[in-house]
């Protein structure tokens, strides 16, 4: 009968940890989240959404010189200024040809950018605060915005080079299948 009532109050345990890390986030990050939606959507009404909306169609571009355009400044300002999943809607402005490789780079960007910029993807803001409590409660702050800031860097160079490799790829099966 005790194991049983061990395991009830274990089991219920696993609930009220929950609900202290709720708490923890309601009273944390939720706040920090909402204003900074907030700006980022008051940035985006000041820039001009038809101004956003030109990179885009700029990164369509033929040519080697446009990639970068199309694998990183693109993508990464979708995530930022549309966050996931509307991100992936700039790739509308591509011709056909280059949009498996602009989704690969912009699925792929969603997740290094949120240490910095958690309204990107808040839907797995829970993972990256699981990951940053662990790291902050080993090493502290300085040590969590440097892993931060690490992630975001090596985020570009991953979306970058899978954007070309996806293109690639798509090219060379397209051909085969004409």
């Amino acid at each position: 009968m005790e194991i049983i009532a061990q395991w009830a109050q274990a089991f219920i345990g696993v609930f009220q940890r929950g609900g202290e890390v709720f708490t923890g986030l309601v009273s944390g990050i939720v706040p920090t989240l909402i204003v900074l939606m907030t700006a980022v959507n008051a940035l985006i009404a000041l820039i001009g959404p038809e101004r956003i909306d030109a990179v885009g169609k700029a990164a369509g571009k033929e040519g080697f010189a446009a990639t970068p355009l199309r694998y990183l400044v693109l993508p990464v300002i979708s995530c930022f200024f549309l966050t996931n999943p509307m991100a992936y809607t700039m790739g509308r402005f591509l011709p056909e040809k280059y949009k498996p490789a602009f989704y690969d780079a912009a699925v792929s960007f969603v997740h290094p950018p949120l240490g910095i910029f958690p309204h990107i993807n808040p839907g797995e803001l829970f993972v990256w605060a699981g990951i940053a409590n662990g790291v902050q409660t080993a090493a502290g702050d300085a040590k969590l915005a440097s892993i931060a800031l690490g992630y975001l860097l090596t985020g570009l160079v991953v979306i970058y080079l899978r954007g070309l490799v996806t293109e690639y790829i798509t090219g060379t099966m397209w051909k085969k299948a004409a």
